[in-house]
């Protein structure tokens, strides 16, 4: 029996919260699992990798695993994994201990982020209007609340072990709960493929494993969620180096970023509606440019925290017009198509933080920023031949 759309988009809204939740209660206790397991800064950077390579590798799979038996199936089950995976690097005791927990957990948020957005454009689909935005803004709200809950149990002296476990025993439970309202996967119909309407036959999709149009969605998805990662990784820094601020000023650079960006998703759906995602992606990542131009090149803090809000904005709604295009260009590869542009994608988010690093040896931070800048003006010459061709049967992303 198919579920409610309503009931579906509810059940869907709660696995992304769980989701942004599970990996925000890993980011809170970095700090006490690395004393705990014995390590140092640079080790626990290497062993971070293996949480990013886990999680790519955990979205490849989850794109087939989708395709094959339905969202329906797949993400309860990648929700008990993920949060039962958050227990173990509360309980690793030393580097390859803590290595593994994370392989372990990267593998369980991989696999749920692509069955989840996947799902997401199901439900898109029922509603037959964009709904996909809102859906990575409750993403961070997870997070968000994830943060204030480890702080909280981090100042009355909970261990990392009890906290991650009560948290992981509390997003299994949702997960399960949850899933009863999702989607059944929709029949698969057998007819022949249109030409330039975005279909393909199993044959056709043997043919041409990755279609021309999804390896330009992840190509812009790898250069926007760069930009992105720039923002999580050193736009505090900009703002302390660059202009003198205090560390607790300095810190608002990334808060303004990161509620934009939030604010911005909750909006980004009705402007894809009246304006389509074309303008979205297009003037978004135009926008972002501005922003990120401001911001490093600001004369006062103000001025820089602006820039950094603006960038957010820009960024906001751009993402998950790609998570969505890609989902709709077939619907019998949804899950594979949703698992190449967000697995090229998180490496971009990856690579952003890595790629800045090593620059600043040779240019000054706000002058390295720039590079950033023009990224988001290649996304936006770009955003037309990616998302300008018709989907599958929907007119979502068309313009009211």
């Amino acid at each position: 029996m198919q579920s409610p759309p309503k009931a579906a988009r509810a059940a869907t809204f709660a696995y992304f919260a769980l989701n942004g939740f599970v990996m925000g209660m890993w980011v809170v206790h970095i700090p006490a699992v690395e004393q705990r397991a014995g390590i140092a800064h640079p080790v626990l950077g290497w062993l971070l990798l293996l949480l990013g390579g886990g999680a790519f590798a955990g979205m490849q799979l989850a794109g087939r695993l989708t395709d094959r038996y339905g969202a329906r199936r797949i993400v309860p089950v990648a929700g008990v994994l993920c949060s039962a995976a958050l227990v173990l690097p509360g309980l690793a005791t030393d580097g390859p201990a803590l290595g593994a927990a994370l392989l372990l957990l990267g593998i369980g948020n991989g696999v749920l982020d692509v069955g989840m957005n996947a799902h997401a454009v199901e439900v898109e689909r029922q509603y037959g209007r964009p709904v996909m935005a809102a859906f990575h803004a409750v993403f961070s709200i997870g997070g968000v609340l994830a943060a204030v809950l480890g702080a909280a149990a981090l100042a009355r002296g909970w261990t990392p072990a009890g906290t991650l476990t009560a948290a992981a025993l509390t997003a299994a439970a949702a997960s399960v709960l949850c899933g009863r309202a999702l989607l059944d996967r929709p029949p698969t119909t057998g007819g022949p493929a249109r030409p330039g309407d975005g279909t393909a036959t199993p044959a056709t999709r043997r043919r041409t494993r990755t279609p021309g149009r999804i390896r330009a969605l992840a190509g812009l998805a790898f250069v926007l969620m760069l930009c992105e990662g720039v923002a999580n990784d050193w736009s505090v820094l900009a703002v302390r180096e660059g202009l003198g601020a205090a560390p607790a000023t300095a810190a608002l650079a990334y808060g303004a970023f990161a509620t934009a960006m939030t604010t911005g998703r909750f909006l980004a759906d009705r402007a894809a509606q009246r304006f389509g995602s074309l303008a979205v992606v297009g003037h978004g990542a135009l926008l972002a440019a501005a922003g990120l131009s401001a911001a490093a090149l600001a004369p006062t803090v103000a001025v820089a925290l602006t820039g950094w809000a603006v960038f957010g904005v820009g960024l906001s709604g751009c993402v998950p017009q790609l998570f969505s295009a890609a989902g709709h260009a077939d619907p019998a590869a949804s899950g594979t198509n949703v698992s190449r542009v967000a697995g090229l994608g998180y490496l971009g988010m990856l690579a952003g933080p890595a790629v800045i690093g090593p620059l600043t040896r040779a240019a000054p931070l706000h002058l390295v920023l720039l590079l950033p800048v023009a990224l988001c003006l290649v996304a936006a010459a770009a955003a037309r031949p990616a998302l300008a061709a018709p989907r599958a049967g929907t007119a979502i992303n068309a313009p009211a």
